[in-house]
C-alpha cells in the first residue's frame, strides 16, 4: 500500500488529484471556523448537552455544528436525500426505468432531483434548528429576518459541501461526499488523544484499561477491513461462441458477492430512529400545556429507558441494524437482474439452470452471508460503547459508524489509486 501511494505521488496527473482532495480538505476546515454572527455561544452549548442527535451531528460535521459554522448541518440533508431517491428509485416504476434505460441522461435527472431534495431537507432541518434556536435565546438579534438569515446559510454551506464534494469526485480521487464525511470525523481524533491524554497524567484515566481499549480498538479495525474486503464468489461458466467460422471456447468466471452490501448505511439508520424521537420528544415537551406535561412525561420515560447504558437501548439497535441491513441489502443488490444479465451473455451457474432456479440459488447464498454480516454489524454498534463503559474510557470516543466509515473510505480511496496506477500502465503498453 505505501508503495502504491509513493508511486502514486511521482504520477503528475495522480499527484495533482491527490493536491486537489488536499486543498479541498483544507477549505472544508477553513468553513468550520465561519460562524454565523451575532449569536450566544453559552447557550448554544447548554442547548447541545441535552441532544445526543445533535452531537452525532456534530461528531460527523468535524466540530462545525458546536461552533454553530455556516456549515453546521454538514452535508448530512445530501446524504439523507441520495438514501431516499436511491431507495425511490427502487418503488416508483418511472425512477427504475430512468435509471437503468436513461442512461447518461437518466443519470443526470436522479442527480438534478437528488439536488432539490437536498433543498427541500437542509431547509427543513434548518428551520427547525433556527426556531429552537430563537426560542432558546442563541440568537442575540431577536427578530424574525435573523431566524430567516441563519436559514439560508446554512442551507446555502450545505449546498456548498455538496458542490465541494461533486468537485472531488470529478477533479480528486475517491468520492467527494465520503472524503467530506471522513476529513469530518478524523479531524476529532486529535482533541479526543489531547483529552485523554491530559487526562491519563492527571490519574483520570487507568492506563492498563486504557491499552486494553486501544488493543481491541485495533483489532476491530482489522475485523472491518476483512467485512469490507470479504467477497462470496459464486462461480459462472460462459458458454460456446461462434464468431464467424471460429468458435471459442466458454471461460470461467465468478459473480462477487460482497460480504457487507449495506455498508454503514443500516447503523445511521438504526442510531437516527433511536436518537431522533428521543431530541423531537424533548423539544415538544417544552411549555405548561396538559399536552405538553404529557409529551414530557413520555419524554421522561423515553430517556430514563433508552439511555445509552440501558439494557433495552442496545437490544433495540442491535435489532433495527440487523434489519436494515437485511433490508438495504436487498435494495442495493437485485438478483433477478443478475440472474438475467447471465441468461442474456449465455452465461449460468454450474449444476443450476437459467431463469428463475439461477435466482433462488443466489437468494440463498446472499440470505447467508447478510446474516453474518447483519450479525457483525450489530454487534459492532453495541459493544464499542459497552466496553468504553465497562473499561471507564471516559474522554476517548470510537463509534461503530465512525469506524465503518473512516475504514471504507480510506480503503475505497487506495483501490481507486490503484486502479489510476494500473489504467497508467496500460496506457503505456497500449503507447508502445
Amino acid at each position: 500500500m505505501l508503495n502504491n501511494l509513493r508511486a502514486a505521488l511521482l504520477v503528475p496527473d495522480i499527484r495533482k488529484r491527490v493536491l486537489f482532495v488536499l486543498g479541498a480538505f483544507a477549505l472544508f476546515v477553513f468553513m468550520i471556523h465561519v460562524q454565523i454572527p451575532d449569536v450566544n455561544q453559552a447557550a448554544w452549548n447548554q442547548l447541545l448537552q441535552g441532544g445526543a442527535f445533535y452531537n452525532l451531528l456534530g461528531f460527523l460535521s468535524g466540530g462545525a455544528l458546536q461552533k454553530l459554522s455556516v456549515i453546521a448541518m454538514g452535508i448530512t440533508p445530501y446524504i439523507n436525500a441520495s438514501i431516499i431517491m436511491q431507495l425511490m428509485t427502487v418503488v416508483l416504476p418511472q425512477l427504475e426505468e430512468l435509471a437503468k434505460k436513461g442512461g447518461e441522461e437518466g443519470r443526470k435527472k436522479i442527480g438534478r432531483y437528488t439536488r432539490w431534495l437536498t433543498i427541500v431537507l437542509g431547509t427543513a432541518q434548518a428551520f427547525f434548528m433556527a426556531n429552537l434556536m430563537h426560542q432558546r435565546g442563541v440568537f442575540i438579534d431577536p427578530s424574525i429576518w435573523f431566524e430567516v438569515y441563519a436559514v439560508v446559510a446554512m442551507v446555502a454551506g450545505t449546498l456548498f459541501l455538496m458542490w465541494l464534494g461533486e468537485q472531488i469526485t470529478d477533479k480528486g480521487i475517491g468520492n467527494g461526499v465520503s472524503l467530506i464525511i471522513f476529513i469530518g470525523i478524523v479531524l476529532r481524533y486529535p482533541q479526543y488523544v489531547a483529552q485523554t491524554y491530559t487526562s491519563t497524567t492527571k490519574g483520570g484515566e487507568s492506563i492498563a484499561n486504557l491499552i486494553i481499549y486501544i488493543v481491541i480498538a485495533i483489532l476491530v479495525i482489522v475485523s472491518i477491513v476483512f467485512l469490507y474486503q470479504g467477497q462470496r464468489r459464486i462461480p459462472v461458466q460462459q458458454a460456446r461462441r461462434v464468431v464467424g467460422r471460429k468458435m471459442f471456447a466458454g471461460r470461467s468466471t465468478y459473480i462477487p458477492l460482497r460480504l457487507n452490501n449495506a455498508g454503514v448505511i443500516s447503523i445511521i439508520f438504526a442510531i437516527s430512529l433511536l436518537l431522533l424521537p428521543q431530541q423531537a420528544l424533548q423539544w415538544f415537551s417544552r411549555g405548561g400545556t396538559v399536552s405538553h406535561n404529557f409529551m414530557g412525561a413520555v419524554s421522561n420515560w423515553v430517556t430514563l429507558n433508552f439511555s445509552p447504558n440501558s439494557w433495552l437501548y442496545n437490544l433495540v439497535y442491535f435489532i433495527l441494524v440487523v434489519v436494515f441491513t437485511f433490508f438495504y441489502s436487498a435494495v442495493v443488490l437485485n438478483t433477478k437482474d443478475i440472474a438475467d444479465n447471465l441468461k442474456k451473455s449465455g452465461s449460468f451457474i454450474p449444476g443450476i439452470r437459467p431463469g428463475q432456479p439461477t435466482v433462488d440459488y443466489i437468494n440463498r447464498i446472499l440470505i447467508r452471508i447478510t446474516t453474518a454480516a447483519a450479525i457483525y454489524l450489530g454487534l459492532l454498534a453495541v459493544l464499542p460503547g459497552m466496553l468504553q463503559r465497562g473499561l471507564s474510557v471516559t474522554t476517548f470516543y470510537l463509534g461503530s459508524t465512525s469506524l465503518l466509515i473512516v475504514v471504507g473510505v480510506a480503503l475505497d480511496t487506495i483501490t481507486q489509486i490503484e486502479a489510476r496506477l494500473a489504467m497508467r500502465d496500460y496506457r503505456g503498453f497500449i503507447k508502445r
